[in-house]
């Protein structure tokens, strides 16, 4: 494996160097002083008493430009899958127990606007990678701030701060008929934008049952009203299909990685059934900003959503329609006194939604007979307060607090088992402490201790069984933690890292029955320990020579995650793993950019073995990924910018899966990820 790593290095970095008159951008140093809007302190993500992680588009451009997952799975604590091309789950410290599909018990924002609904689902893959300019993942619980949630947060924003005017075009090509395009128009000034977006992705899929489409429309607009006013709003529509192949047996998985789930018993194959999700997702959300005063001012949000879904499954129908609506309002206080600075920032957040769950038979891929009928309506609201402290001698301290309130009320209107049931969630609080502390120049370290509170989200207590469980108990835990971040050498060497220790009570957990339809059940308690860090080296001491840029970087996860006291029936699971998390994961590169234009980013990834039920019976092996991206950016005018670019996946083709089943009736869990794939395009750049 060392041999062939080494062979492939090599190969890659003798594609031929081409000329480019401009210097290539320093993201290394530029980083570690990125301000973020993490816990909404607005300060550089060195100084931020949190584990943070930030994701900027040099991290982003890395890979095939298709999806953000190979970004955050590059970052330490955060792991990304994809059960087939289109079906995202995200883990932050192991919060995947509880995502059969999408992403739940992590709150997500897009611009601002909470993209998470009041029901608990956050539908990532209506975004495509052209709708991401940055992400900021918090780590840990986040609820003193953003609302009920364990796994913790992350911040979407799509744009760059003063976007220039101009046009942005992609194409790309590759295997399984990889298509992807993008067209951008960007018009206005720095007092009025309009950005007009329009991308498409298409794939077959590397296994069978796998065809994808997503067409995403976007329109952003920014209006400075006066000095103290500004109005913005974000409207995307996104229409989505893709297959789902369903999870394979280890014989399966070792026999042909490429197949769907075939028949089995009075269930029909993937093929058979149709399989598949369609998805169309309309949100549009208007921010409000008003300075009151030079200490005073105010931000809020109001959006309104709708997700119409239907799903063909294997043991039935599915039609979902979710309309939902919400706001939310921060104001933030602030004040200085020489060397003392107090903010505060309070304010609240509150969803509705009103959807209905409607399950047939399924024959062919069409809906039969009517199963159940349910309407669901479901609200979510938090008020919160944080003040955030700046001492003499280099001392911060933040405390915030949180009070959640969580009802869903399902009405089945067919069956034998017509009626209402109510599963409220009383008022919970959210508290949340850090102190942080510069040592010397450079050196600042931090500890924080936080609770978090997660309710069971509609889709848990009405899954796919169509069987309500109005039992699920919500789960809470204390998390604490401690941390240091600091750059070195004139601010070439930047290190991060961070300890903690959480445990979590009533944990949710996943389950599947025979069919392979996923329920939900408290776990008791777990215990998650856990070291996470990252560091990135710029290799250069300037960049006045052939080679502008060089950076190497590396993060690294260890995860000891324990169940502490769950016993299923006669089934003792205290003391196992929790499934799904490996114990040690690490990801690194190297990045190079010449300032004649050819640039190279190579990458490797490590996934230590998975254990795939609560027993430990089964496990996932552990696998490597390496690829690399190479390109060249040449200017064909002052106005326009040219990239042509080519890279691989996967290079020494490992057979792995990405996005296990966990806990799969019948040890269906493999989801198998492509082999060796290769991709191509080019990008053109014009402003006005």
């Amino acid at each position: 494996m060392k041999t062939s790593l080494l062979i492939f290095l090599a190969a890659l970095a003798s594609v031929s160097l081409r000329a480019q008159h401009d210097q290539p951008q320093d993201t290394v140093r530029t980083l570690q002083e990125v301000v973020v809007k993490a816990y909404e302190q607005n300060r550089q993500l060195k100084e931020v008493s949190a584990a943070v992680n930030v994701i900027n588009t040099a991290q982003l451009g890395r890979y095939n430009n298709t999806s953000f997952l190979p970004a955050l799975n590059a970052t330490p604590g955060v792991h990304m899958e994809e059960r087939s091309p289109g079906s995202y789950r995200l883990n932050i410290r192991g919060s995947t127990l509880r995502s059969p599909f999408g992403v739940r018990n992590v709150k997500v924002y897009w611009n601002g606007i909470p993209f998470t609904d009041p029901g608990g689902n956050t539908y990532l893959n209506q975004l495509s990678y052209f709708n991401v300019n940055s992400i900021e993942v918090l780590k840990g619980p986040a609820s003193s701030l953003y609302g009920a949630g364990t796994g913790g947060a992350v911040l979407i924003n799509s744009q760059a701060n003063n976007e220039p005017a101009g046009i942005n075009l992609h194409y790309s090509t590759g295997s399984y008929n990889l298509q992807n395009i993008n067209a951008q128009v960007t018009l206005g000034d720095s007092d009025h934008t309009n950005t007009f977006g329009y991308a498409r992705l298409s794939s077959d899929g590397y296994r069978d049952q796998t065809r994808m489409r997503r067409d995403v429309a976007t329109w952003e607009t920014r209006y400075k009203v006066s000095a103290k006013q500004e109005l913005a709003a974000s409207v995307l529509y996104g229409d989505l299909y893709y297959q789902t192949p369903g999870g394979l047996t280890a014989a399966q998985f070792r026999e042909n990685p490429k197949s769907a789930r075939p028949a089995a018993g009075a269930f029909p194959s993937a093929r058979d059934a149709n399989a598949a999700i369609y998805q169309k997702t309309f949100l549009a959300g208007f921010t409000h900003q008003y300075r009151f005063t030079e200490h005073l001012q105010n931000t809020s949000v109001v959006y309104g959503a709708f997700s119409n879904i239907k799903n063909p499954a294997i043991r039935n129908y599915e039609r979902r329609s979710e309309p939902h609506f919400g706001g939310r309002t921060m104001f933030t206080w602030n004040r200085q006194w020489r060397q003392t600075s107090l903010q505060i920032s309070f304010g609240g957040e509150g969803q509705r939604g009103f959807f209905n769950t409607k399950t047939f038979g399924n024959v062919g891929g069409q809906p039969d007979t009517v199963q159940t009928d349910d309407d669901i309506d479901n609200y979510i609201y938090s008020g919160f307060v944080q003040g955030d402290l700046q001492l003499p001698g280099d001392w911060s301290v933040s405390a915030g607090v949180s009070i959640n309130k969580t009802s869903i009320t399902i009405t089945r209107l067919t069956g034998p088992e017509t009626g209402k049931l109510t599963a409220s969630f009383n008022s919970e609080w959210a508290p949340r402490f850090a102190v942080s502390k510069k040592i010397i120049p450079g050196l600042n370290m931090y500890a924080s201790v936080s609770r978090g509170f997660s309710p069971p989200g509609s889709a848990e207590i009405l899954p796919s069984t169509s069987i309500i469980n109005t039992s699920l108990q919500a789960e809470h835990g204390v998390n604490y933690e401690a941390g240091v971040k600091s750059s070195w050498l004139q601010q070439r060497l930047y290190v991060e890292v961070n300890a903690f220790y959480y445990q979590l009570r009533n944990a949710i957990v996943q389950r599947r029955d025979a069919s392979g339809a996923d329920y939900f059940a408290n776990a008791g308690s777990t215990r998650q320990r856990g070291i996470e860090s990252q560091a990135s080296y710029q290799l250069l001491p300037n960049s006045n020579r052939f080679v502008g840029t060089a950076r190497l970087w590396a993060s690294h996860t260890w995860h000891h995650f324990r169940y502490q006291d769950y016993k299923v029936i006669t089934n003792e699971y205290s003391g196992n793993k929790l499934p799904g998390v490996p114990v040690h994961s690490v990801a690194a590169g190297l990045d190079i950019a010449t300032r004649p234009g050819w640039y190279i980013n190579l990458t490797w990834f490590y996934s230590d073995p998975i254990a795939l039920n609560d027993a430990n019976t089964d496990m996932a092996t552990s696998y490597n990924l390496a690829g690399g991206r190479t390109g060249w950016r040449m200017p064909l005018s002052k106005m326009t910018m040219l990239d042509l670019f080519a890279g691989v996946d996967n290079v020494f083709d490992v057979t792995y899966s990405l996005g296990n089943d966990i806990n799969a009736a019948g040890g269906r869990y493999y989801n198998a990820a492509p082999g060796v794939n290769y991709f191509g395009g080019l990008s053109f750049q014009y402003r006005f």
